[in-house]
């Protein structure tokens, strides 16, 4: 039963004659009740006579929509329900139960209507809102027109802003959430905005409701409206309050009054009394407990989106010839905040690190925890471990943490050298990556499979291949492939189809809008993580690579290509200083690897100089003074022991130290056989 709906009541016999009424009955059908007394039912409610015979003939209510002609001379459209009934005063035979709507006039002065109104059919049901702004608007909706013509919701603008810092003292800065009217006048909207900020000053009505707490009744007469309108300069205050009655009903949650409701009615309309001071605070009481809920589901909602985002990277770093493309689509609005990331990181040598991955589970948590394994596969990617070692790693660490509170991870780790063209590739339980080689059609990558991090069962093995030039890898979470409406083999096979012959002259953009096609109307929907790259070795002109015996002359002879290649690229200024590197790192491979090695200078970013040898030993320097203090410690009093010791060190450790000087960076990384010592010097 609707809150703007009175019911009237008429008993009847069963040829339709009125035997009994109620009181809204005879207020709204007849001026006199005596003329209803004894009437027939069609002559009150034009074609209710048939419904009625139904009724009694087949001893089943029957119900019809009818216009009903009020005593007014308005025609009301009404809902006719018969009942027949046994029993009762003698010939009753049916009773007719008609809903007319209330008539605009008369929808403040029933209590029990306006109660029905505010409490029991509206209030529950946007109740669940967890929205601020829309619950601001669904208590207006219910407020007008069920309570007042006009109203406002105002709340404190600490509360509605989590950034916004209380004002010290009683001057408080509000916002007004939502304001209602029931007449469509503009000037409403455009004298009270909806999103105004403002301040009531102190000794205010409006200023009193929120210091004490307590309902704030006055009555406002012309010149109270006009001296409004003044003070606040908005000359339309005046006409739409002149007259009016004003109720203030504060909202309390906590002990505190973050806010307010304004409602008003005008002239034409019963003024607020004390049973409308009780209903109100019975509607600001229940509407407080939602409030302040929703601006706790806001407020935690912010904090975990902002954590998350913070946690996603804001650049992606990649080789000049490597073309590299995210998405990042949140989860819907029932679950928003996930753990799924991406990264691609730069690498010395014209190498790239692309990865993605997926925590399970949502909220603070997993964001939380795909920050970490964000850090720790920065940390790795910069110790330069090979994919599978890399995971292997994260493992351990998802382990570590999983001791404390269980939970696990899925990712996919690829490593492409765009010198050669290799990729290597290790997952731990993520789906296989997506690979668009030129002119053909994609195909998903067997990678050997691995359980997902944190499970700490089955060792991690990677793949590694050679890829063409522009052939398009695709990484990518559960969340765009799988839902609850799709299996995932079809999920899968629809992103195939995407990445079909002919995908990798499309622009990257618009291939990842295509693969997101489709899931923006699930309203379960995890979030999304993607990852595409356009893969280009750099040109042949800008590396070059010289095998070179294990011996010292071999010193000698990898100067003199050094200054060749750099001569021939313009770049004579960095001759000296890249002879030198170049020299210690060889020195430095002949004398503790031996064997053959490999001398490769890559310019891509910067000019990297890389020397491969056969030895899986990581070179350390040393610290003299240390290395020193240590000697002459061991030998107790042999002065001349710490003196060969020192000069022993100065003769053998200080190759590291000049690399470590006159590049950017140095450092070490593994390789299948053996190990690669590079250097980095920025291009002028």
């Amino acid at each position: 039963m609707e809150s703007s709906t009175r019911i009237l009541i008429l008993g009847m016999d069963a040829s339709g004659t009125v035997l009994q009424f109620d009181r809204n009955a005879a207020a709204v059908l007849a001026a006199d009740a005596d003329e209803l007394l004894g009437a027939r039912l069609d002559e009150v409610i034009e074609g209710a006579l048939e419904p009625l015979l139904e009724a009694v003939r087949a001893g089943r209510e029957r119900t019809a929509m009818l216009a009903v002609s009020a005593r007014t001379g308005a025609t009301l459209d009404a809902v006719v329900t018969v009942h027949p009934v046994r029993g009762g005063l003698p010939g009753l035979a049916a009773l007719a139960l008609i809903r007319v709507p209330v008539p605009l006039a008369d929808r403040f002065l029933d209590p029990a209507v306006i109660r029905r109104a505010l409490l029991d059919d509206s209030l529950p049901r946007i109740g669940s809102t967890l929205d601020l702004d829309l619950l601001s608007r669904g208590l207006m909706d219910v407020l007008v027109p069920h309570f007042c013509n006009a109203g406002a919701l105002l709340l404190l603008e600490s509360m509605v802003d989590a950034d916004e810092p209380s004002a010290p003292g009683g001057d408080q800065l509000m916002r007004r959430m939502a304001i209602g009217f029931d007449d469509a006048d503009p000037a409403w909207d455009a004298t009270f905005p909806t999103g105004e900020t403002l301040t009531y000053p102190a000794g205010t009505p409006y200023a009193r409701c929120v210091a004490t707490g307590e309902p704030v009744l006055l009555a406002l007469g012309d010149e109270r409206a006009t001296e409004i309108a003044a003070v606040w300069r908005r000359p339309p205050v005046a006409d739409l309050l002149k007259g009016a009655s004003m109720l203030l009903l504060p909202i309390v949650a906590d002990g505190a009054v973050p806010g307010f409701f304004v409602c008003t009615r005008n002239t034409a309309h019963r003024p607020f009394d004390a049973y409308d001071v009780e209903i109100g605070m019975e509607f600001a009481s229940r509407a407080s407990i939602f409030i302040e809920s929703a601006r706790r589901y806001g407020r935690e909602r912010a904090t975990a989106l902002t954590l998350q985002r913070s946690l996603l990277p804001t650049g992606l770093s990649a080789p000049a010839t490597v073309e590299v493309h995210h998405r990042y689509l949140p989860g819907s609005r029932l679950i928003e905040v996930g753990g799924d990331w991406y990264e691609s990181i730069a690498l010395p040598g014209a190498r790239v690190a692309l990865v993605v991955g997926d925590v399970a589970g949502h909220g603070v948590r997993a964001a939380v925890t795909m920050g970490r394994l964000r850090t720790a596969i920065h940390t790795l990617a910069g110790l330069e471990l090979p994919p599978a070692e890399a995971l292997e790693r994260l493992d351990s660490l998802m382990v570590t943490l999983g001791e404390r509170e269980p939970h696990f991870a899925t990712c996919a780790y690829v490593e492409y050298d765009a010198v050669t063209g290799r990729c290597e590739v290790a997952s731990a339980g993520h789906l296989p990556p997506l690979l668009a080689p030129p002119g053909a059609d994609a195909e998903y990558l067997a990678v050997p499979p691995a359980p997902p991090l944190g499970v700490g069962d089955g060792p991690i093995v990677s793949r590694a291949f050679t890829v063409e030039d522009g052939t398009l890898l695709f990484l990518y979470t559960d969340g765009l492939v799988e839902n609850r409406a799709r299996d995932i083999d079809d999920g899968l096979a629809r992103l195939r189809r995407t990445f079909a012959a002919g995908a990798t002259e499309r622009p990257l953009e618009e291939l990842c809008q295509e693969a997101l096609d489709g899931v923006y109307d699930d309203q379960h929907r995890d979030d999304i993580a993607m990852l595409v790259a356009r893969l280009h070795r750099i040109p042949a002109g800008d590396h070059a690579s010289w095998e070179l015996p294990g011996d010292p002359a071999a010193v000698r002879r990898a100067r003199g290509l050094i200054r060749d290649r750099l001569a021939g690229w313009g770049l004579e200024e960095m001759v000296d200083s890249t002879v030198l590197l170049a020299s210690e790192l060889v020195t430095n491979a002949i004398r503790h690897a031996g064997g053959r090695i490999t001398l490769r200078l890559v310019r891509e970013g910067g000019l990297v100089c890389e020397v491969f040898d056969s030895s899986d030993g990581r070179p350390r320097v040393r610290q003299h003074g240390a290395a020193l203090e240590g000697a002459a410690g061991a030998d107790g009093a042999d002065p001349d022991g710490a003196d060969r010791g020192a000069a022993g060190m100065a003769e053998t450790g200080r190759g590291l130290h000049v690399v470590g000087r006159l590049s950017e960076r140095w450092g070490v990384r593994r390789t299948a056989g053996g190990k690669a010592v590079w250097c980095e010097q920025s291009l002028p």
